[in-house]
């Protein structure tokens, strides 16, 4: 859609490349394979200093340049768990697809507030050559689907207010990344309102929507007559269309009106060019797209300060009203550090890291002492925690970094010598008495996994180096071992793999890998109650288990996964309360939650519906042990189960500890999950792409072909008002989905895009 292409002009707007270049450089795309395949594959960050006048108040923005690619979705939850703001960038000649929704539905989850900007007109002008109504059309149709899927997901009434987004505010800016210009209705207001004599806002209201002018008798009205046109027509594209249709035409003496007339003053060998590098001079001159992008941003997006505020309960784990969390509120740059390191940036130097993140609370210094607290940090405990020095703190500039003494809260910053304590994520900070941050949920799952050995058997060490840095480097990516001693990369889908490999060889093992087919993970499920009470006798004979699985209703695995209403660090009454509300749960067992399945916080529940019976909390950790392990290794294929309920109605037990030690009841507590599942009707889920494929009307047929070969299921076909082209929305199996995009473009003579 052109995030890259359109991060360059405020790149250049702050003077780090030069202004004829934007567009070009993809300045934020930094590795090599990025500038060859023209995609943005990692997340990159800058800090842009601007100065608004010679008074001097400045302002700093850190702006990070994501992916759009739905393989490196995790790189997305990175950026948006460091940031306040979101510009979200649409395609005005396809609209809004399936990932720009999925990045909307994430950033409002993580209370960010978006704005949009509607990229490429030079291609609805140029290529499409639409009509002013029907460009303007185009336009509402994006603002109202975006404004769907906004209050799909958030709130009118929550904290962050009323984020949806409207042109009559300045919310939606337009123009072209590529050509480097783009305007919101402030800055035509601003052109008008002294002819007109009317406020900014009033203006700014007519703008948009229906109002139309008439010329002749300078009346406006809110209907469509003979002689009146729509404000929006007239008065912002109207003049944009003429400059197009002089420069494209080569009309000289138009061309030279136009430029006293807008106050474009071209400099030196721009006066030579002609057609469209002319144009592309003219219109960047006249409306430079990082000045509306600058201004956007300042006015409509949140500063940290205002930001934090309402973020920090979804941000911070411990209690809401200890010193941490009033120094988070408050953006207090005097109080105890605390820091989120959402991921981990390769350096130059090889196997080393800088650990990216957002400072919070306090200053990050150099040479400061620090607790670094992993994901599995426990408060209170000593697990996954390290006091170790600062060496540097850095910022990050695209492909370059510069050392800087400290950073206060509110900003982003990279900091060197921590990336041996911390694998992924991690939690920063000077107090002693600060829980962690909350762990990311990413939106998508490693469900993808090859095989992985290295050509050469001696280069096995190198291998395993390898892996361990590939594990840092990437928000997602899982490394593993299994039992027959192979080494597993799993990763969210082909090109994310694909990637991931690459990497591996190149960067961080540095030796020749073979690899083995993709295999895909799947998740097992129950679908309807046990048949029969499973009843398992301990190896001695003295102890028994009663059980029945059960499936979870609809939708609640999905609420576990997010982790949003429902995690396994939750008080007791508020969790049965949602349960027995929502999800249809008694109170008394909703309450008696053991605990959550595999990992800790899986979509699985072991729940005690036990009447009365002894010494059932000493065997409580030796059953929630045994479910762990079952729920890990199905009995169907030894995959991850998924949505099952498992209840214990009775427990005999001996009088004696010794005979119900853990090595009695574990094995007896897994045999009896495993006998629960087998009588309640088990299923395999396996994981499904939604797919969105454009193409014109001609490849429709193909697709479907193509579809058919490999399980697919269509949901829809629908046009595109104003354009010839159709997108057909289906379900795919991920397991088919290898060589997918190859299959498709042969079949359809290289004219349908899918996108995942």
């Amino acid at each position: 859609h052109g995030k890259s292409t359109l991060t360059d002009s405020l790149v250049s707007k702050a003077g780090i490349i030069a202004g004829s270049k934007a567009g070009e450089a993809r300045f934020t795309d930094t590795r090599k394979d990025e500038q060859e395949r023209c995609i943005t594959i990692k997340s990159t960050a800058i800090s842009l200093y601007y100065e608004l006048n010679t008074k001097g108040s400045g302002f700093l923005i850190n702006l990070i340049d994501s992916p759009g690619h739905v393989d490196f979705s995790s790189e997305v939850t990175a950026a948006l768990r460091v940031t306040d703001g979101a510009l979200v960038v649409v395609d005005c000649v396809s609209g809004v697809c399936v990932q720009t929704e999925t990045v909307l539905r994430q950033a409002i989850s993580e209370r960010i507030k978006p704005i949009v900007f509607m990229n490429k007109m030079d291609r609805a002008l140029l290529e499409l050559q639409l009509e002013q109504e029907d460009l303007y059309q185009t336009f509402q149709r994006i603002v109202e689907s975006v404004n769907v899927i906004i209050a799909t997901y958030s709130v009118e009434d929550g904290p962050m207010g009323n984020i949806l987004i409207d042109p009559q505010t300045g919310t939606v800016g337009f123009g072209s990344g590529l050509h480097g210009w783009a305007f919101s209705l402030k800055q035509f207001a601003e052109m008008y309102a002294k002819k007109f004599n009317i406020q900014l806002k009033k203006l700014m209201k007519r703008l948009w929507g229906d109002n139309f002018y008439n010329a002749k008798t300078k009346k406006w009205s809110d209907k469509k007559e003979n002689s009146n046109v729509r404000a929006f027509n007239l008065f912002v594209l109207d003049p944009i269309y003429k400059v197009f249709d002089a420069i494209m035409h080569s009309k000289t003496e138009q061309i030279e009106a136009l430029k006293t007339k807008c106050n474009v003053k071209l400099k030196g060998d721009d006066k030579e060019k002609v057609e469209k590098q002319l144009l592309k001079a003219f219109m960047r001159t006249w409306l430079p797209a990082g000045d509306t992008l600058l201004q956007m941003i300042t006015i409509h997006l949140p500063s940290p300060v205002t930001a934090q505020k309402y973020r920090c309960e979804l941000l911070y784990e411990g209690p809401h009203d200890d010193a941490i969390a009033v120094a988070i509120k408050n953006c207090d740059s005097e109080g105890p550090l605390m820091m989120y390191v959402s991921k981990m940036v390769p350096t130059s130097d090889k196997g080393r890291f800088y650990a990216f993140g957002r400072v919070f609370a306090g200053t990050v210094a150099t040479g400061q002492k620090v607790r670094i607290m992993g994901p599995n940090f426990v408060f209170g405990q000593k697990k996954d925690l390290a006091i170790k020095p600062i060496q540097r703190t850095i910022l990050m500039m695209g492909r370059y970094t510069e050392a800087i003494e400290d950073v206060p809260c509110g900003n982003i910053a990279g900091l060197v010598g921590v990336d041996n304590f911390l694998v992924k994520t991690g939690t920063l900070t000077t107090s002693d008495q600060a829980h962690n941050m909350k762990q990311m949920k990413f939106s998508v799952s490693p469900v993808v996994r090859v095989a992985v050995e290295a050509k050469n058997p001696s280069d096995l060490p190198k291998l395993v180096e390898g892996l361990k840095r590939l594990a840092k480097s990437d928000p997602m990516v899982l490394c593993m071992i299994e039992e027959s001693g192979e080494h597993i990369i799993a990763g969210a889908g082909e090109l994310h793999l694909e990637i991931c490999l690459k990497d591996l060889e190149e960067d961080h093992a540095q030796i020749p890998i073979r690899k083995s087919d993709p295999v895909v993970s799947y998740r097992e499920s129950v679908i309807e109650e046990s048949d029969r009470m499973c009843l398992s006798k301990s190896p001695n004979k003295h102890n028994r288990l009663f059980m029945r699985a059960a499936p979870l209703p609809e939708e609640l695995p999905e609420k576990i996964d997010e982790g949003k209403e429902i995690f396994p660090r939750q008080d007791a009454k508020l969790r049965g309360r949602y349960l027995a509300d929502h999800h249809g749960f008694d109170v008394n067992e909703a309450r008696k939650i053991w605990c959550f399945g595999p990992e800790g916080t899986g979509p699985n529940l072991l729940i005690d519906c036990t009447k009365a019976v002894q010494y059932l909390n000493e065997i409580k950790d030796s059953v929630v042990a045994g479910f762990q392990w079952a729920s890990k290794e199905g009995v169907l294929c030894e995959e991850n189960m998924r949505g099952i309920r498992f209840n214990i109605y009775d427990v005999t037990l001996h009088a004696d500890a010794i005979h119900r030690g853990g090595g009695q009841i574990i094995p007896t507590a897994r045999r009896c999950l495993y006998a629960c599942q087998l009588t309640a009707k088990p299923r395999l889920f396996e994981p499904m792409y939604l797919v969105q494929i454009q193409c014109p009307e001609s490849a429709v047929g193909g697709i479907y072909g193509v579809l058919n070969k490999r399980r697919g299921q269509v949901n829809e076909t629908t046009n595109n008002p104003g354009t010839p082209i159709f997108n057909v929305n289906a379900f795919l199996p991920v397991n088919e989905s290898f060589g997918f995009t190859a299959d498709l473009r042969s079949n359809t003579g290289g004219q349908a895009f899918p996108q995942c």
